[in-house]
């Protein structure tokens, strides 16, 4: 609405009305100077200024040079005008609802740049920076790190800043000139409208402070830079006594309270000075999308396989590669060789690397390797994957885990890195223990857990008693689209090119 009142007191100020009857004026059958003599007419209201003569004259060229003109004007109408407006959070992938919140770039009065990263969000799939879209300052700052925040709710709250077309210059000064005591009021009208938008300056956490002691934060005297509250300011204000709450609420709450230590006294006295108190920990992140996915496997029918692998020469080789790496960001691991002979494998059982649709009872056999491989990070149980393990060296895989490790362990995983996979690997073995049942990462239709290696003995065929290292492999497959018997060729396959890696070689492109 604005934009519209703007562009038409442009117009008002420039008699674009008039121009338009004389543009549209049709041409007397006979020659005649009247159109010269009402130019001439009109010609002394624009001498007040040069640019709108000069913009006059240029009116009589063509019909199509107006029509260019006047879209040039509509994309000023159109242009964004200062205000305050409300910055949601977008929507960050797809059938994301909600993100949490995890810090700020930005405070309560800061400047902000066009596309400034201003927070931080995580999703249940990936964790990323929010970013303006508009240039401005920051009003006031809606949530809080760690709350959680669906998606279209406000973040926060911005004063836009008004910016000048550079196609009406010329116009704008015309307007200036012949409005200058309106413009003036309207100055002083919106510099008022902004003092009161603005509020106070203060951070979340000490808005957040001041709500929970009752204060209005509104009437305290910031001592910070340009009035900003600080957190002593608020802790003054408690200890003068300037709070909301009304006399036979403080009253009903300090009997309350003296219930409660009375209570509290006999709890401490019966236990011997030791309390025990429950905590409650919200899922947060890929905390929460565990949760939710493990919900929905553990209605699939799920089967085991379990079988002993000798990595005797897998060592061997891993020896190798340690010894004669030149590169210290490279460090060479069982993983790699494992996630590529899966991939061999894959190739002739593509049942293994498939997906089941409940709603049109299909199996999908999946054309790209994505092995998943299960991380265990300080922000919880996280599976990137793998993209295309089938068109990758040994070498290329090692880099590739490299940095999902290195992003994992940072909370910088993109959504990219965590979608799409095919089947999962669960390396359990590498915190500890022999054996476990991992569940389906859906819809993906097997999972593998591989155990620890430990060395043992076995017998060579003999009989004699020579040291092995032995690991134990758990495939879990989704019981509804695979049988025992396919898992079990399959793994004969797999186990053998772990034991006797060097048959790797024929299937190398």
């Amino acid at each position: 609405m604005a934009a519209t009142i703007r562009g038409l007191r442009l117009m008002r100020a420039l008699n674009l009305r008039q121009f338009l009857v004389l543009e549209r004026t049709p041409p007397a059958p006979s020659p005649s100077p009247a159109p010269l003599l009402e130019a001439a007419t009109l010609l002394p209201l624009y001498r007040r200024n040069n640019s709108t003569l000069s913009l006059f004259s240029q009116l009589g060229n063509s019909c199509h040079q107006w029509n260019r003109r006047r879209l040039s004007s509509q994309a000023l109408v159109d242009s964004p005008v200062g205000g305050v407006v409300e910055v949601p959070l977008a929507q960050t992938g797809e059938g994301i609802a909600e993100c949490e919140l995890l810090k700020w770039f930005v405070e309560e009065g800061d400047h902000v740049e066009e596309f400034q990263p201003i927070c931080e969000v995580q999703s249940d799939k990936a964790t990323m920076e929010i970013t303006s879209r508009f240039k401005g300052k920051v009003l006031e700052v809606h949530c809080f790190p760690g709350d959680i925040v669906k998606v279209g709710e406000t973040l926060l709250r911005m004063l836009v800043n008004e910016t000048e077309n550079p196609l009406t210059t010329e116009d704008s000064v015309s307007e200036k000139s012949s409005d200058s005591q309106q413009h003036e009021s309207e100055l002083e009208m919106s510099s008022s409208h902004q003092k009161t938008l603005e509020g106070v300056l203060a951070t979340p956490s000490v808005r957040h402070l001041a709500k929970e002691h009752g204060i209005n934060i509104n009437e305290i005297h910031g001592t910070g830079k340009d009035g900003r509250v600080m957190k002593e300011d608020i802790l003054r204000s408690t200890s003068k006594g300037i709070c909301k709450e009304l006399p036979s609420v403080l009253a009903v709450h300090a009997e309350r309270s003296d219930h409660f230590q009375e209570r509290k006294s006999e709890y401490v006295a019966s236990t011997l000075g030791e309390i025990y108190e429950d905590k409650i920990l919200p899922l947060r992140g890929f905390q929460r999308s565990m949760a939710k996915s493990m919900s929905l496997a553990a209605k699939v029918p799920h089967f085991y396989y379990i079988e002993e692998i000798n990595c005797s020469a897998l060592m061997e080789i891993k020896s190798t590669f340690q010894k004669e790496n030149t590169d210290q960001d490279v460090k060479h691991t069982f993983l790699p060789f494992l996630v590529k002979s899966l991939s061999i494998v894959l190739n002739k059982h593509p049942l293994m690397n498939s997906s089941f649709s409940e709603d049109s009872h299909a199996i999908t056999l999946k054309g790209c390797h994505n092995i998943g491989v299960a991380m265990a990070t300080p922000y919880g149980l996280v599976v990137p994957n793998i993209k295309n393990v089938q068109s990758k060296s040994m070498l290329e895989l090692t880099k590739e885990l490299a940095r999902l490790q290195h992003l994992a362990l940072n909370n910088k995983l993109n959504t990219e890195d965590i979608t799409r996979g095919t089947i999962t690997l669960s390396n359990i073995g590498s915190i500890g223990g022999k054996f476990g049942s991992p569940i389906l990462n859906l819809p993906e239709a097997v999972i593998i857990a591989i155990g620890k290696i430990q060395k043992l003995p076995r017998f060579s065929e003999d009989g004699s008693v020579y040291p092995a290292c032995i690991t134990n492999v758990t495939i879990g497959a989704d019981h509804r689209i695979i049988d025992g018997a396919k898992v079990a060729r399959f793994c004969n396959e797999w186990k053998l090119l772990i034991e006797k890696p060097e048959l790797l070689l024929l299937h190398m492109r």
